[in-house]
């Protein structure tokens, strides 16, 4: 299986002078100097990179964080736990993966129209905080008629409420931990 990872990661935190006990890797032409704590668009990677000298980054800047020329991080550090990241990261967040929840509308849409069950006793749809059996059903019996359009669609049929907040609890969930099913995040 090819190893994918992350091209764009949205800024959590920008950390000018390092982390206190920072250490390099010891790897030749890296500095503790000014890094990052972002959080990956496609899997919601939490990771460390270290910035280019002069570059002042803001939280919710996207970057590009692939394996082609970079403009503004220099080197991924690596993969972060949740409770690793500053207050100020954990902060931002919520409103970030808020943003790449309605940036990629589309992908989270699809989900609802296609989650299925992953247990005998349990649908995908449970998984999101927010939804039950009522409202489990509502969406079921909702795309069967035809698959949603939007996250407004989605709502006006089902009347659940907010459904890009309910995905974005759910990531956080995941990223924190505290769920043995993941639907948006990868494992560390």
């Amino acid at each position: 299986m090819e190893k994918r990872y992350e091209e764009y990661a949205y800024v959590l935190d920008f950390l000018a002078h390092g982390k206190p006990g920072f250490r390099p890797t010891g790897r030749a032409g890296y500095r503790a100097g000014a890094l990052i704590q972002c959080i990956g668009e496609e899997f919601f990677t939490l990771l460390e990179a270290l910035v280019k000298e002069t570059l002042l980054l803001s939280p919710n800047d996207r970057v590009y964080i692939g394996r082609a020329s970079r403009n503004e991080v220099t080197y991924i550090i690596g993969r972060v736990g949740f409770e690793e990241l500053t207050a100020a990261a954990k902060a931002e967040l919520s409103g970030v993966i808020g943003n790449i929840v309605q940036n990629r509308e589309k992908l989270f849409v699809n989900f609802f129209n296609t989650s299925r069950a992953i247990t005998p006793r349990m649908h995908a749809l449970e998984l999101v905080p927010g939804i039950g059996k009522k409202y489990m059903w509502q969406v079921i019996n909702e795309r069967e008629r035809r698959p949603f359009a939007s996250f407004d669609d989605l709502q006006q049929r089902t009347e659940l409420p907010n459904p890009v907040k309910l995905v974005v609890k759910r990531v956080l969930e995941e990223l924190e931990g505290e769920s043995k099913y993941r639907l948006f995040t990868r494992a560390h």
